[in-house]
């Protein structure tokens, strides 16, 4: 029996192509919109984070609460867990990890040439924290091959591309940091690509103390934010019991900051979307976008379907006669219901293979688009056949349900008598509320769109408080070998034409690296309550980045701190209003009497990150230990000899270290990479909405020609012009769309106004950008229903009456 139901709708589609093409092109688009944002939304939501115990894993949180608030991170100091395993005996395991990316690697060939490499994924782990988490292993000991010092773990794709296979890497040597040599003991699987910890090297954490961090290694005072803790609880240990320990635990080993320094344990599931330390770097999709993108799948899905019941319930005077030779031959309308729901089925079928099709195509781009790694295998995964089953389903109900009730309630006699009229119908009034509701989403994308791509160029277009164009940054060696050659290599490099000067710092000014600390001002016997973020940098520092004063001057040149500037929200949050008062005033630092100078300048304020956040308090000084990176500033003309010039200069006097530079105008645009990526999702969805809402409006202005032709025909003989019979196709679309806007733009402008609350400097939605929604869709809507009205309205009318 279902075979001839299919057999007979496939026929009756065969009859109606056009009407079977848009609706299969309306839904493929819909639908293939809604299967990327399905597999885009699972492949962020299936992270592996390595789970065994998942619910029983914790990380361990820092709290800090102070005059800003309270503040949440993810790095806890160096002891924590070995405090922690001496307090706790009762914890089967604690394990630390310490996140040290951007570390040169080398080898040495059997040739004796030596190979150089800078690894991002580069982690000091405790032994027991591969027993907390299953990394996956090739080869190796997992109970003690990260139990000495000196030892190391690879992944697989390391392990070929500094051996060639890793077969051939047990027991190899790589150095680190051109410093120590470690012994590979183990080579573990590849991470997956959507982890939190993605280890592709893991050295011993006991290694730590012959590197620069020995000397933090006892210290309960400073943290790390890449230095984490995770807790393995018993059954018989709940959460909050343990929280409550951790009470006394800070106050056994950090009783100086008790009554602002907590901690806390947060659930490993939640450690993926959990904002409160920050999401992970480069991490786009956040809970509230997944739950933004699932909604635009959904109205996309929703836009297709009332596209298809708008085609069908238009398309029902014409099949009118149909129904009517079908019920006179004694066709039920249970089975004229299931009749037309195989027709949605099929269209639905075909729509579903194009838009796996279309998908697949798509992948390439995607994947560029968003950095994620999506294969064309997605068609093999249980969950998106299930998805896919469910949209099969769910579409053809949703779609077909309508259309297939009205054009079986259709009276035989009237309908083979030809007298039902699409004015007459029901479905007049239902799809004038459709063509609203699908201009109404396409609407919120398109004002949403806009919002962003403001948003962005606010972003890009804002002073930022320091000069950014033409400055490349080069991350520097941290030995002290290296450091003495730094004066006469600074000289050599401002020797060549195309340097405009050089200077020294722990960062640049967008590099907000976190390294903050309380304060005493002015000989105050306590420190403050809020931390203040400390930039070390050369005196030309200021000039090479044509920071602006307010008051004093730079500090004077030299390799250790002995003045002090400072910026104008640390005199905010200090309570000095007039920057003059600053001047000659004293700071401490850490209570060392050696950081212990008077302020002789106050900077203005400059963003040491996005402008997503607000302009902490920052202190700068010179210290010449502390500097990490060269910045250097370059004329207009010549830059590629000139970049040339200095990675021959540097090469030399850093033979052993990979030379790498970064402009810092990109860098500053990687900051925005989110917004980037989330404006060019919703130009392409918003472009799927109108598409088709569109395709729709052509669909239906096609029936209403049909339909009016002889209506047409008499107004051209009465007089009636072209620019006349398009008005009247077009008017009623247009006040549709006027007041789809009318419902959309007050719950884009929530939407909008919601998601600006994110960043400190936003813009602030003006009228100019409904205008632009309102006009686009109307344009864009004329254009569609024009053609088709043009074309009806020069027919001959001769012809019309004739044939009506």
């Amino acid at each position: 029996m279902i075979r001839n139901y299919l057999k007979t709708a496939w026929r009756s589609l065969l009859r109606n192509k056009s009407y079977t093409i848009i609706n299969i092109i309306g839904l493929a688009v819909g639908v293939g919109a809604c299967l990327l944002i399905f597999l885009v939304i699972n492949f962020q939501t299936s992270f592996d984070n390595y789970h065994t115990q998942k619910d029983h894993i914790y990380r361990v949180l820092a709290k800090r609460t102070s005059s800003e608030g309270v503040k949440y991170r993810a790095g806890v100091p160096f002891p924590t867990s070995r405090g922690m395993r001496v307090d706790y005996p009762q914890i089967p395991l604690i394990g630390s990890i310490f996140d040290d990316d951007n570390k040169q690697m080398s080898i040495t060939s059997a040739s004796g040439e030596i190979k150089r490499f800078k690894e991002q994924d580069v982690f000091f782990t405790e032994p027991q924290l591969l027993k907390i988490f299953d990394f996956g292993w090739l080869e190796g000991d997992k109970k003690n091959a990260l139990v000495e010092p000196n030892t190391i773990l690879i992944s697989q794709k390391i392990a070929e591309k500094y051996f060639g296979n890793w077969e051939n890497a047990m027991g190899k040597t790589i150095k680190y940091d051109n410093k120590l040599d470690l012994k590979v003991t183990g080579i573990l699987k590849n991470p997956p690509t959507n982890t939190d910890l993605p280890i592709n090297i893991a050295i011993s954490y006991s290694t730590l103390k012959y590197t620069d961090y020995k000397d933090n290694q006892e210290d309960w005072g400073s943290t790390f934010g890449s230095h984490s803790c995770f807790v393995l609880l018993p059954n018989n240990i709940s959460e909050a019991n343990f929280n409550q320990n951790l009470v006394a635990f800070i106050k056994k080993h950090k009783p100086n900051d008790v009554k602002r320094d907590a901690m806390l344990l947060q659930p490993l599931s939640q450690m993926h979307y959990d904002t409160r330390a920050g999401l992970y770097t480069g991490q786009v999709f956040s809970k509230d976008l997944i739950k933004a993108l699932s909604l635009i799948g959904l109205f996309l899905l929703i836009i297709a379907c009332v596209n298809f019941i708008n085609l069908a319930t238009a398309q029902a005077v014409n099949r009118s006669k149909e129904v009517g030779i079908r019920k006179v031959l004694g066709s039920q309308r249970k089975q004229l219901i299931l009749q037309f729901l195989s027709e949605t089925f099929i269209i639905t079928l075909f729509s579903i293979t194009v838009a796996i099709a279309l998908s697949e195509l798509s992948l390439p781009a995607l994947n560029k688009l968003l950095d994620i790694q999506l294969t064309p295998s997605f068609v093999t995964n249980p969950v998106v056949l299930s998805f896919l089953v469910a949209v099969l389903v769910g579409v053809t109900l949703l779609s077909g349900i309508y259309p297939a009730l009205i054009l079986s309630g259709f009276n035989p006699i009237t309908a083979l008598k030809n007298k039902i009229s699409s004015r007459r119908s029901n479905g007049i009034t239902l799809r004038r509320s459709l063509v609203v509701l699908q201009f109404g989403i396409a609407q919120v994308l398109i004002i949403g769109t806009i919002v962003i791509i403001s948003q962005l160029n606010h972003f890009k277009n804002s002073a930022l408080g320091f000069d950014k164009e033409a400055i490349i940054t080069v991350t520097m060696p941290g030995d002290s070998l290296s450091r003495l050659k730094m004066n006469a290599l600074k000289s050599e490099i401002l020797q060549q034409p195309g340097v405009k000067g050089l200077s020294y710092s722990f960062a640049s000014p967008s590099d907000n690296m976190n390294w903050g600390s309380p304060i005493k001002y002015d000989n105050a016997e306590k420190e403050t309550d809020f931390r203040v973020n400390m930039k070390w940098a050369e005196a030309d520092y200021f000039n090479l980045y044509n920071m602006k004063f307010v008051a004093g001057r730079p500090y004077i040149k030299s390799d250790t701190v002995r003045e002090y500037v400072v910026n104008e929200t640390l005199l905010k949050n200090l309570g000095v209003t007039n920057p003059e008062d600053a001047i000659g005033k004293t700071i401490n630092i850490w209570d060392d009497k050696n950081l212990t100078h008077k302020i002789v300048g106050v900077v203005k304020d400059f963003n040491v990150s996005s402008l997503r956040e607000q302009i902490p308090p920052v202190i700068m000084a010179s210290w010449n230990g502390q500097y990490q990176i060269a910045n250097i500033k370059l004329k207009s003309t010549n830059v590629k000899p000139t970049l040339a010039a200095i990675e021959k200069l540097w090469t030399a006097a850093f033979p052993e270290n990979i030379y790498e530079y970064k402009f810092l105008d990109e860098k500053i645009a990687s900051f925005y990479k989110k917004e980037d990526q989330l404006s060019q999702l919703y130009k392409i969805f918003a472009g799927m909405a109108i598409f088709i809402s569109c395709l729709g409006l052509y669909g239906m202005v096609s029936f209403m020609a049909v339909q009016r032709t002889k209506e047409v025909g008499i107004r051209k003989t009465l007089g009636a012009s072209v620019a006349n019979i398009v008005y009247l196709f077009s008017k009623e679309f247009t006040l549709l769309i006027v007041i789809a806007f009318a419902i959309a733009a007050p719950i884009a402008w929530y939407f909008s106004h919601q998601w600006l609350q994110d960043f400190t400097y936003k813009i602030t939605p003006g009228a100019g950008i409904f205008v632009i929604s309102i006009a686009s869709s109307v344009i864009i809507a004329w254009i569609t229903v024009g053609y088709k009205a043009i074309r009806a309205a020069l027919v001959n009318p001769v012809k019309s009456l004739r044939s009506e």
